[in-house]
């Protein structure tokens, strides 16, 4: 059988030469025999007939490479053509071609060169690079959804991989966002403080219902729920139920508070909803991380973390404040280690720093600086607010090389560097953004409602909403830090401004333990003249206030007033925001400055309006009661729209 197979090639292989073999040997044979004519005649027959052959041949080249050209192009018009969205990209995401359909993703600008997790946003590169169609991903992009997925197509001749990226349309598949499944995460955030406030005997009642209005709330959502503590409760939710209950603004927080068993205090939620992911692991990650938002912003509201996007409703009553001190002084030998094991200590805070974010910085300073390790305090070029304070300690020699600026600071900073961040947490807002992206190790003291724009890569979280001030917080934990701390007059100085500052006073967010910390700093020599000398104001700054306070229009207990132009100090929109509130009449208030391009907002709150969430959606940040913003390369009257709309839209929440 083997001999047959290769004598069949052999015949295969020889074939083509056969016929041109037998026209030269006959023409061999006639010469041989003399026959010259005859020769002659087949040898002008064999060239004739090779040189047709050879036409043909050209021919049907010509013909296949016009059918190859015929077909590419058509294959070319089909994939552009394709009802679905199509695009070839580079290992690094870049869009290198694309079709017609995914043009419709960008219809301003042309895809080419941008990267397409830029258009697709949520993707996950890596995951797509894997060409694993079990590992698509669900994407929203514009109104519709799409399953998207990838081929890899591999090219010596490139000297690259590239990627064929399809986006499936999936927005018509019946009910597929209705049946998915979304986790919400229940914390009764203040149980324990409800409690101790509560008579014994009323305490079994209080509890039961509270469990019996958070099962009932999930039979509304036909939702399988499980408690796997005394006071955190876990649901699996379809997620069109999410949207109802997004519209109702998740009445479950009223329903709740409206509880009265003899507790003097609310009952509050916190709630965390993820929705979005890929599987339901994804959607319970979501869902931890906004319930650790929710927890962190004060309680008492829910956030939706859908994918990068994250929404928060509720959060309108005031903190409780926790009693405890076993936080900080856990957090305080936990600094102490870490101070310890750095080469160095740098601590920046917010930009146009503060009484509260300079006192709190001085303060620890001072104890780094007990523990035998160098430590500098970062400063850039608007201290408008600190100047007072600031020319006391640059006439004391001991403060010399305390101070030093971002680009020093920037090039001192080594991998064993200590970076301490106090009363900011969010990128937009830190002093320089460059300390904090080449500083490794990171370290967070902050007294303000948690934000999504939190510093990523902090080894040390210490977020405290329910502290007065930053430098409360940095009161407490120095004197776990060092058995007696050694802090000098000006030091004990600097922190009880920041308190009284942030406090007006001791008026605002006072609880008993911002007593016990002013309490120690006044007995260590800090003088109470001296630190209200910090807040006066001279001639020409009140008269710019009460020209300030002059230009607000006021409607139903809420003011809002611009300072005059050409002021440059933008703490000074602050103060005019606390006089404000010092009106009777008046329950909240916005003062707004232009300082170069940009409009600063300070907003104040005596009542139960949240200043925090208004100016949250501008891009800004604080507590219930106080908070601000920065609007850049806006005008005045833009800004005042802005805001007026956030208003609007925030009170509309609340009712």
């Amino acid at each position: 059988m083997e001999w047959k197979k290769l004598f069949e090639k052999g015949i295969e292989i020889i074939k083509p030469i056969i016929t041109p073999i037998m026209f030269i040997g006959a023409c061999i044979g006639f010469y041989y025999i003399k026959s010259t004519l005859l020769g002659t005649l087949l040898l002008i027959i064999f060239i004739a007939f090779t040189i047709s052959e050879y036409g043909n041949y050209e021919k049907e080249e010509d013909n296949i490479e016009r059918v190859r050209e015929i077909i590419n192009k058509d294959i070319d018009d089909n994939i552009l053509n394709l009802i679905f969205p199509v695009a070839l990209i580079r290992e690094s995401g870049e869009i290198i071609w694309n079709n017609k359909e995914f043009q419709k993703f960008t219809p301003d600008e042309d895809p080419l060169g941008l990267n397409v997790v830029s258009i697709a946003r949520g993707l996950n590169l890596s995951r797509l690079l894997t060409c694993d169609r079990d590992l698509h991903q669900k994407i929203k992009i514009l109104d519709s959804f799409y399953k998207v997925y990838a081929s890899r197509i591999e090219n010596s001749k490139l000297g690259e991989n590239l990627y064929v990226v399809y986006f499936n349309d999936i927005s018509n598949n019946k009910n597929m966002e209705n049946t998915k499944e979304s986790i919400m995460l229940i914390e009764v955030d203040n149980l324990s403080e409800v409690l101790e406030t509560t008579m014994e005997s009323d305490r079994p009642m209080l509890v039961a219902e509270v469990e019996k209005t958070i099962n009932a709330y999930a039979q509304r959502l036909k939702a399988m729920i499980t408690k796997y503590e005394s006071n955190k409760y876990v649901l699996s939710v379809q997620d069109k139920y999410i949207d109802e209950e997004i519209n109702n603004k998740f009445s479950i927080l009223d329903e709740v508070s409206e509880i009265d068993r003899g507790n003097k205090f609310e009952v509050t939620l916190s709630i965390g909803v993820g929705r979005g992911g890929t599987c339901p692991l994804e959607n319970s990650n979501f869902a931890t991380t906004a319930k650790e938002l929710a927890l962190g912003r004060g309680g008492d509201q829910v956030a939706i973390k859908n994918n990068e996007k994250i929404k928060f409703f509720g959060g309108n009553t005031r903190e409780i404040e926790k009693r405890t001190r076993v936080r900080a002084r856990v957090i305080s030998h936990a600094l102490k280690e870490l101070i310890y094991e750095s080469s160095n200590v740098f601590i920046i805070g917010h930009k146009n720093p503060d009484m509260d974010c300079f006192g709190s910085s001085l303060g620890l300073s001072s104890i780094v600086r007990q523990l035998g390790k160098p430590c500098n305090i970062i400063l850039g070029n608007e201290t408008a607010a600190i100047d007072y304070f600031l020319e006391k300690l640059k006439k004391d020699s001991r403060y010399d090389n305390l101070f030093v600026s971002v680009e020093e600071a920037y090039d001192q900073i080594n991998e064993k560097t200590l970076l301490i961040i106090v009363d900011v947490h969010n990128t937009g807002y830190i002093l320089d953004k460059r300390i904090i992206e080449k500083a490794q190790r990171k370290i967070i003291i902050d007294h303000h409602r948690r934000s999504p724009d939190i510093v990523e890569g902090a080894i040390l979280n210490y977020i405290e909403v329910y502290a007065s001030s930053t430098s409360e917080m940095v009161t407490e934990v120095i004197q776990y830090m060092v058995q007696k701390p050694n802090l000098t007059k000006i030091e004990a100085e600097g922190l009880l401004a920041g308190i009284f500052m942030d406090t007006k006073g001791f008026s605002f967010k006072t609880g008993v333990r911002t007593f016990d910390a002013a309490s120690f700093l006044r007995a260590i020599g800090a003088d109470t003249i001296e630190v209200k000398k910090m807040f006066m104001d001279n001639l020409q700054d009140f008269l710019i206030i009460a020209e300030t306070i002059k230009s607000a229009e006021v409607k139903n207990g809420l003011a809002i007033a611009i300072a005059p132009k050409g002021l440059k100090k933008s703490f000074m929109a602050a103060r005019a925001a606390d006089e404000l509130l010092n009106i009777s009449g008046i329950n909240v208030c916005f003062v707004l400055i232009k300082i170069g391009d940009d409009v600063v907002i300070s907003g104040r709150s005596i009542g139960d309006t949240n200043v925090q969430v208004i100016l949250e959606e501008l891009g800004g940040g604080g507590h219930m009661n106080m908070a601000g913003a920065q609007l850049k390369n806006t005008s005045i009257n833009e800004a005042k729209e802005i805001l007026k709309k956030s208003i609007e839209k925030q009170l509309k929440v609340g009712e």
